[in-house]
C-alpha cells in the first residue's frame, strides 16, 4: 500500500496515524499506540513502564522520519503485561539399532506489552483530554 492509500484508509476507519518500527530482542516489530504485542523476555515486573529507546523509524501521518540506523531521542514508552509462554513445540531424537530416543519439549517465554505513547522529533505529542467535573449545587430546604 502506499502513503495516500495508508492515510486514506486510517482516516475513514479512524486507525492510528502515528507509529513507529521499533528493535528488541534481535526483532523489529512496527507498532501504534493502544496496540499489544509479545516480545522476547524481558525481565519486567507486571505494570513496570519499559522505555524502548531503539527506534528505527516514526511515522506521523505523511511525516516519516528514518533513522540511520536509530533515531536520536526517540523512544517507545509501553506498560509490562506480564510473561506469557509460547506454543509448545515437540522434538524427538531416535537413532537406528541402538534403542535411543529422546522427546523434548519446549515452551518459549515472553513479555507481553501495550504501547502508551511513541515520542521522536518532529512528532506531534498528543494532549492529554482534560477531565472536568461539574459540581453539583447543593438545595437546602429553604431552597436557597
Amino acid at each position: 500500500m502506499t502513503s495516500e492509500s495508508v492515510s486514506w484508509y486510517n482516516s475513514l476507519f479512524g486507525g492510528p496515524t502515528i507509529y513507529a518500527i521499533i528493535e528488541t530482542g534481535g526483532k523489529q516489530y512496527r507498532v501504534s499506540p493502544g496496540q499489544v504485542i509479545e516480545v522476547d523476555f524481558l525481565d519486567e515486573i507486571d505494570g513496570a513502564a519499559v522505555e524502548i529507546d531503539r527506534v528505527l523509524l516514526v511515522g506521523d501521518g505523511d511525516k516519516t522520519v528514518a533513522g540511520t540506523p536509530l533515531i536520536d531521542g526517540a523512544k517507545v514508552i509501553a506498560t509490562s503485561q506480564g510473561e506469557v509462554r509460547g506454543d509448545k513445540v515437540t522434538s524427538f531424537k531416535y537413532k537406528n539399532k541402538t534403542r535411543y530416543h529422546r522427546k523434548i519439549g519446549h515452551r518459549q517465554p515472553y513479555t507481553r506489552l501495550a504501547i502508551d505513547k511513541i515520542i521522536g522529533p518532529g512528532i506531534a505529542e498528543e494532549k492529554p483530554v482534560k477531565k472536568t467535573r461539574v459540581k453539583k449545587k447543593e438545595v437546602t430546604e429553604d431552597g436557597a
